[in-house]
């Protein structure tokens, strides 16, 4: 009796096995049909093969699966290529299917035999496959684009991940190049990351980006991202560290500096901002933006000889800096309301008056670089705000009502 249940049990699993096998060999003749590829049918054949114990373990098994995948992708690029209506999506999705298939298929293909001998048939096979997915654009960077123009920034993200995964894997053998192309679609993959508050992910590529990067306006804007994602991580020390490495690239982007100066305000560290806003006009004295930040630090730490002169020297440098007017232009306003505070602390009314008045000629000084500031920005509202004021303290009734009417309707 049990002779009789073994046997039983040996063909079942011999019938089993074969039947497993057939539908491997069966989805592979779908897959590849000539006149009508019948991928969805070749796919259900396929998917019990794939969790058979029987055949699981069988590269070819993998292989085959990643078949369909490449050969749908196929059959759609050829519609793109004559000009009909093709499906991206569908493309996309048999791209990435193909891709793990064959991963798991070339591991297989790479485990030793009884023997000891390792006879990976598909290794070449799979090796120029992916080549094609890495080369040909309309592949995966096709559709790595298309989840992104969608705004589907995961998808994007994964796409142009399997992209740069390519050339690292043991089995291209280091001869795919990392080019330029390379490094623009990672660039993507970080936006992607970043759109997709993927920030770990995206911290990892920017940080290998701006050491790789050529472009300088690509690299100088893969340091802004950085400093962005450290932000929005909330690591001050490493945001702080990325504005300092990226000022060191890019001197004479202003946008590093600013950043970094603005960092050490809010975080009340004036003289380390000044110290450093002073090194980087010696190495760039040419540059008004740095003399008018210079300007504004020296205003804060009551140096108003040095902030006057740096104003000047950034007017000097351009002319049509409506801030450096600006900020002269506050100078003596302040001076003014600091006499004026000081008078009224006099008893004697004549004195008081006499003091008064001076005040009122030092407010008068200021008028002029307001009207300038306001010329060169009409749209900065707070220019328009202070130049109000003055028109009022000094009577300036007409001009008042005008500049107080551009206010309301701004």
């Amino acid at each position: 009796m049990k002779k009789t249940v073994l046997f039983v049990a040996l063909v079942l699993g011999a019938s089993l096995t074969y039947a497993q096998k057939s539908n491997v060999s069966k989805a592979k003749n779908k897959a590849l049909a000539v006149e009508k590829p019948d991928f969805a049918g070749a796919r259900e054949l396929i998917k019990p093969a794939l969790e058979d114990a029987s055949t699981k373990y069988d590269a070819n098994t993998w292989y085959v699966a990643g078949l369909i995948g490449y050969k749908e992708n196929d059959q759609e690029y050829q519609k793109q290529v004559i000009g009909q209506k093709f499906d991206e999506e569908l493309k996309g999705n048999a791209l990435l299917e193909s891709y793990r298939y064959f991963l798991v298929a070339d591991s297989l293909g790479e485990v030793p035999n009884e023997k000891g001998k390792i006879k990976n048939r598909f290794r070449k096979d799979i090796k120029n496959k992916l080549k094609e997915y890495y080369n040909m654009p309309s592949n995966l960077i096709s559709y790595g684009a298309h989840a992104y123009d969608k705004k589907d920034y995961t998808k994007a993200y994964e796409v142009f991940s399997v992209y740069g995964a390519i050339p690292d894997l043991p089995l291209m053998n280091n001869e795919l190049p990392k080019d330029t192309n390379y490094y623009t679609i990672r660039y993507y993959q970080a936006l992607a990351a970043s759109n997709a508050k993927m920030h770990n992910e995206a911290i990892n590529l920017y940080e290998e980006l701006k050491l790789k990067t050529e472009n300088d306006q690509q690299r100088s804007n893969v340091y802004q991202l950085l400093y962005e994602e450290y932000v929005a991580v909330k690591d001050t020390a490493k945001f702080v560290q990325t504005l300092k490495d990226a000022f060191a690239a890019f001197p004479r982007e202003a946008w590093f500096l600013q950043n970094l100066i603005n960092y050490y305000i809010y975080s009340n560290q004036s003289k380390e901002a000044l110290g450093y806003l002073n090194n980087a006009i010696e190495n760039e004295p040419n540059i008004a933006q740095y003399r008018y930040v210079k300007g504004v630090i020296d205003e804060q730490l009551g140096n108003v000889a040095d902030a006057d002169a740096a104003f000047d020297k950034a007017i000097e440098l351009d002319p049509n800096m409506a801030d450096a007017y600006a900020g002269k232009g506050r100078l003596i306003f302040n001076k003014a309301v600091k006499m004026m505070d000081e008078a009224s602390k006099i008893k004697d009314n004549k004195k008081y008056q006499a003091e008064q008045e001076k005040a009122e000629k030092v407010f008068k000084e200021s008028l002029p670089f307001f009207v300038k500031a306001t010329e060169l920005a009409p749209k900065e509202i707070e220019h328009k705000r202070t130049l109000r004021t003055l028109y009022y303290r000094l009577g300036m009734d007409d001009e008042y009502e005008a500049i107080n009417k551009e206010i309301n309707e701004m």
